[in-house]
């Protein structure tokens, strides 16, 4: 049997249309009236991701519809450049997801528009400028974290598995910083554990969270860090190992799965109570 098939297929099938379940035009009731007839349009850098994707948006916005886009082409593309010493990410994708987000609000017609991928935060301002007439909020899920990472201060370990997110990541961190006007005190120190990906590709979920526990203990023998920054959404399946992480490294460690999704539905309610009480 092929590896990759290796699982019961059955129950696969079964547990991800629960998850995604297939396009309605009707919306999903909810008990948070803030979410009801809301729609999220989620730029995504390559098909595999979108499965984090649903996750978080079925946890943290429930009732709200979920409308994904995206393919492995971006990702092997930027993938290319960076192992070309090229420029990365390269303009055809920071366009290409500039074209992707105007077909959500065309088609769609979404509400808000969230940029999952680390390695395509570069594409920010062309995302939000083919959209501005729309006036809807464009969100770069790692932005909610990097802003809660520079208001707890101190010294942060920025940890990527995927070669390509480590400089747009860092990139992120010291715009988010200086933004802030926090440029001058911000510490950060990086650290890459490639073989991490390969074993999540692999379906090892616990050897990748293994991986990253041990970079963040290997950096604390090293030198004193206060928290840690996890740089892709997939790294985000490390809390599934490590809940409460602040009482096995004594640190908190911030995913964009969590920071990010929980930033919209906090956009969402605002926006409620506004028009409430309008």
């Amino acid at each position: 049997m092929n590896s990759h098939l290796d699982f019961n297929i059955k129950e696969l099938f079964s547990s991800y249309m629960k998850l995604v379940d297939v396009p309605r035009l009707s919306f999903e009731e909810t008990t948070e009236p803030a979410f009801y007839g809301k729609k999220l349009g989620l730029v995504n850098g390559s098909a595999w991701i979108q499965l984090w994707s649903y996750y978080f948006g079925r946890m943290y916005l429930p009732g709200v519809k979920l409308v994904n886009i995206g393919n492995e082409a971006v990702q092997l593309n930027f993938m290319k450049a960076h192992s070309e010493g090229k420029a990365c990410p390269p303009q055809k994708n920071i366009e290409l997801f500039a074209r992707y987000t105007r077909d959500l609000v065309e088609l769609a017609e979404v509400d808000a528009i969230l940029i999952t991928c680390s390695t395509m935060n570069r594409s920010l301002p062309y995302v939000r400028n083919a959209v501005s007439e729309f006036g809807i909020p464009v969100i770069q899920i790692d932005e909610p974290m990097m802003e809660k990472a520079v208001n707890n201060g101190g010294r942060i370990l920025v940890i990527a598995t995927h070669g390509p997110t480590v400089k747009s990541t860092q990139q992120l961190l010291e715009e988010t910083a200086a933004r802030m006007g926090k440029a001058n005190a911000l510490q950060y120190e990086g650290a890459t554990v490639e073989e991490a990906f390969h074993l999540l590709g692999e379906g090892k979920i616990d050897e990748h969270n293994k991986l990253i526990a041990n970079a963040i203990r290997n950096q604390q023998k090293i030198k004193p860090i206060d928290q840690v920054v996890l740089a892709q959404l997939s790294m985000s399946v490390f809390k599934l190992s490590y809940p409460e992480p602040e009482k096995i490294f004594g640190i908190p460690v911030l995913t964009s799965g969590e920071e990010g999704f929980k930033y919209i539905a906090k956009i969402f309610k605002e926006k409620y109570l506004h028009q409430k009480n309008r």
